[in-house]
């Protein structure tokens, strides 16, 4: 593994105790250039998790807390009118930042939660029929509660396409839950990190990203999966061009992680549950995405009926 992203994980880690595989998937869909959607119950880390990749990165940093009553104004910004020169002004909203942290994203309309699509997708947005454009990179790390909590909507499947990846932390182990009985509060523990890399940095390995190989069979047998998604009679309907290289891309950073400039067939897998999960549907499921354990019931499907080589 690179040593600069070896530290980022580790650095993550110190936070997240426990969640070695949640914490490298995180990092790995930043390294991907992908927004990050975290959805799990209230109390297990969420936004915990989203502040320490915001603080690691060392990049532009801010915090909306979705509600009912929140407007899509609240997050773009809104044009203000100055009595003292007759004007309008434009006043950003907190969009405009490099990382900006959605906490309990689907506790808001859909009206607000489409506001941010065409950030997340264009990296700009039109208010007031202008166009802005947003800063460079623009990472959007969402958190979200079950949708069987109270008081939650559910994100569209267009929005939920969106978000490179969808991830789950769980409930700790019980050595990392003995060390919070203990007083080891991640909290505390957060407001003593200081950024890891740079913008710099983070170029350059997202960079390298780009360029981690993929052979032909390796593609042959990416896109065996991802027939499967769309003839498979257990699947509502399968992978969308777009959400099949999300999954390439994902898994060329999860290989550098691993320490690898090639693609292996244990990459795809190991990114599956949270680049794919989100953007299928199985024939029972009706909310858009599906809950982690639907979700993971389908990728166990698939990955055991598409043979990692081919039989022809």
């Amino acid at each position: 593994m690179n040593p600069l992203i070896d530290k980022v994980v580790d650095t993550v880690g110190q936070v997240l105790l426990g969640k070695e595989t949640q914490v490298k998937l995180a990092v790995t869909c930043l390294f991907a250039r992908g927004h990050l959607l975290i959805e799990d119950l209230p109390g297990m880390g969420k936004t915990t998790l989203a502040q320490c990749l915001a603080r690691v990165l060392g990049l532009d940093y801010k915090r909306v807390q979705f509600t009912s009553d929140l407007l899509p104004a609240d997050i773009l910004g809104a044009a203000i009118f100055h009595r003292d020169t007759s004007e309008f002004h434009f006043l950003e909203g907190p969009v405009f930042t490099q990382v900006l942290l959605a906490d309990e994203i689907n506790r808001t309309t859909p009206k607000t939660q489409s506001a941010l699509l065409e950030a997340m997708e264009e990296q700009q947005v039109t208010v007031e029929g202008e166009t802005r454009a947003l800063p460079e990179p623009f990472f959007v790390i969402a958190t979200q509660n079950p949708l069987s909590q109270a008081g939650t909507y559910p994100l569209p499947e267009s929005q939920l396409d969106r978000f490179l990846m969808r991830i789950s932390l769980g409930y700790p182990n019980r050595e990392s839950e003995k060390k919070l009985f203990k007083g080891v509060d991640p909290r505390k523990v957060l407001q003593t990190l200081d950024p890891v890399i740079n913008l710099d940095n983070l170029t350059q390995i997202q960079a390298l990203v780009d360029e981690v190989h993929a052979t032909d069979q390796l593609l042959d047998y990416l896109q065996r999966l991802v027939d499967f998604t769309r003839y498979d009679e257990s699947f509502s309907y399968g992978l969308s061009p777009r959400g099949a290289m999300a999954w390439l891309r994902a898994a060329k950073a999860w290989a550098l992680l691993e320490g690898r400039e090639h693609l292996l067939p244990d990459d795809l897998q190991a990114v599956l549950p949270s680049v794919v999960g989100h953007r299928v549907r199985g024939v029972h499921t009706h909310a858009a995405g599906g809950r982690p354990d639907q979700s993971r019931s389908l990728v166990d499907h698939l990955l055991s009926s598409v043979d990692v080589l081919t039989t022809n």
